[in-house]
């Protein structure tokens, strides 16, 4: 059985993003099986989510934010108007001028 491995940096963001969650939890006073109750999930799973396991899927993330209250902040992930990279490469492969009109074939027109 392989196990998937994240880079570095995804790893620590998945942890942080676990921390975070577990600190939103406490703060209402849930406990693991409120929230895995208002999230519709096991209680096992959002273990793993607030451990930082990298194998929890992305919509039990987005579930338990929405649980939480916190899925307001959603919007902005990958959003392309905000993908500056993204839209250079896409303007980089535009025609630099437009090209002239095309004619009709169409020799029958009266």
């Amino acid at each position: 059985m392989s196990r998937f491995s994240l880079p570095i940096e995804p790893s620590e963001w998945v942890a942080q993003l676990g921390q975070r969650i577990r600190i939103a939890r406490l703060r209402r006073g849930w406990s693991v099986a409120d929230l895995a109750s208002k999230a519709g999930i096991n209680r096992n799973t959002l273990t793993a989510l607030e451990m930082g396991k990298p194998g929890t899927a992305v919509g039990v993330c987005f579930t338990v934010l929405w649980a939480l209250g916190l899925d307001t902040s959603l919007a902005a992930v990958a959003d392309p108007d905000t993908d500056l990279h993204g839209k250079a490469l896409e303007a980089s492969r535009r025609p630099k001028r437009a090209g002239k009109p095309r004619k009709d074939h169409d020799d029958y027109d009266f």
